[in-house]
């Protein structure tokens, strides 16, 4: 029997503040360098699987900048316009057009001193696109965005959960994880959606209320 979240929208928006660091604190103060202009380099690519982080982290970016009075931009599978900082999330959906865009914005924002972050599901060398844009990419600096371990994700949900003014029992941290999508952002959405259900039943937060908001689908 595998459970399917029902179209829930949660009150959240990805910041540093809430992206949990597990394994990446290295890239996270890479980041935080190159936003405040501690760092010579501009170009930063980034890549893992889905639902571990990598659009959490190019989203804080471009708000960090945003918030500074940069022109930032932020870009799911298209190539916008150079600004101070550029965000393009998924740059292995480019098609060949888009492709030749990103490799002259790359050249473009190299030579401006802007800042580029790039993300995608491989590295540079495996990354489905053109050869001259594999290479370039390869140019600047490139991490691994590292997926969160389960105990890692608990203490993200218990901490959530706390930062919304209620407790969480165990047991329904393990029920979610078990039964819930693998990335947070989808998690977070149920345990938000589980925190709005109780309040309105006036019920402390359970499984059997966690069960009402997530849909069941048996194969």
């Amino acid at each position: 029997m595998n459970q399917l979240l029902l179209d829930i929208t949660p009150d959240w928006w990805p910041t540093f503040d809430n992206f949990v660091a597990g394994g990446n604190a290295e890239l996270l103060s890479v980041l935080h360098q190159a936003l405040s202009g501690e760092s010579a380099e501009r170009c930063v690519y980034v890549w893992g699987a889905d639902g571990s982080g990598k659009s959490h982290l190019l989203q804080a970016c471009v708000g960090v900048a945003q918030n500074a009075h940069l022109n930032a931009i932020y870009a799911q599978g298209y190539v916008p316009e150079p600004a101070e900082v550029v965000a393009v999330d998924d740059a292995d959906t480019l098609d060949e057009a888009a492709q030749i865009e990103l490799f002259n914005l790359y050249n473009h924002m190299r030579d401006s001193g802007g800042m580029l972050l790039v993300s995608g599901l491989s590295s540079p060398l495996h990354l489905n696109v053109r050869a001259d844009l594999r290479t370039r990419l390869g140019w600047g600096l490139v991490y691994q965005v590292q997926g969160l371990s389960d105990e890692e994700k608990a203490l993200a949900l218990i901490g959530h959960a706390q930062g919304r003014g209620f407790a969480l029992a165990p047991e329904v941290v393990q029920y979610l994880l078990r039964h819930g999508r693998r990335d947070l952002p989808s998690l977070l959405a149920v345990l938000d959606a589980l925190d709005e259900h109780s309040l309105r039943l006036h019920r402390a937060p359970s499984i059997p209320l966690l069960k009402e908001v997530m849909q069941f689908e048996i194969n």
